[in-house]
């Protein structure tokens, strides 16, 4: 009676890759490509040291996780990835200094969301619609 949820589900999955994935292309490439040297030396103000290699990794994980996150390659360990990445950004950058939602600057609201999001494919998979889904070894 319930067979199509699973079907359901596999959309479902889809579809948060999607929109995870496209999220954190689109933060990811100008920390790599545009404002590399300004976004090392933020992280190196902030006490994340040394800046320029904690700048490639989240540029890395953001850029190339999402682009793995949408194809559905290596997900589970992208979307590890990703969620240390958003606690690690809760915790220096927002715990303490913005409310959880703001009206004058970003809360960490969508940061919530967004680790949310990777620890649902991190403990899903994901799914059928996925390049992983053929691979010989899963998760």
């Amino acid at each position: 009676m319930f067979g199509y949820l699973y079907l359901y589900q596999d959309i479902g999955l889809l579809v948060l890759r999607l929109a995870l994935g496209s999220a954190f292309i689109v933060h990811g490439y100008p920390k790599l490509f545009k404002m590399f040297g300004g976004f090392a030396g933020w992280l190196d103000s902030i006490g994340i040291r040394p800046g320029k290699f904690w700048a490639l990794v989240v540029g890395v994980v953001e850029f190339f996780g999402g682009i793995a996150i949408i194809l559905g390659l290596f997900t589970q360990i992208a979307a590890a990835l990703i969620a240390i990445d958003m606690l690690v950004a809760m915790a220096k950058v927002k715990w303490g200094q913005v409310g959880f939602v703001e009206t004058e600057k970003s809360g960490w609201e969508l940061d919530l969301i967004y680790l949310a999001a990777s620890v649902v494919l991190l403990v899903s998979g994901a799914g059928n619609y996925a390049v992983d889904y053929y691979l010989p070894l899963r998760f």
